[in-house]
């Protein structure tokens, strides 16, 4: 059995973390769930010299990030006005 490096096992979690967030039912954890994937991602990327795959992710998890922060702004805004 080969060893498995770090910068493997780090692609391997970055899928896992996205498959398990596109199950999600509640968005606020699929987008948490998503942007550590993404993270992740990202880092393997940069690891591996896959500058497009690291590209996609940090722009994807920038969406995520935007999309929290709208969520949490918009709970904010209702709980005070509530």
């Amino acid at each position: 059995m080969e060893n498995i490096n770090i910068i493997e096992i780090l692609g391997y979690a970055a899928s896992v973390m996205v498959a398990i967030s596109l199950m999600m039912k509640d968005i606020v954890l699929l987008r948490w769930l998503n942007f550590v994937g993404c993270s992740f991602f990202v880092a393997y990327g940069y690891a591996i010299e896959a500058w497009p795959v690291a590209g996609m992710n940090a722009f994807v998890a920038c969406i995520n990030i935007f999309h929290l922060i709208k969520i949490y702004r918009n709970k904010s805004a209702k709980s005070q006005t509530a």
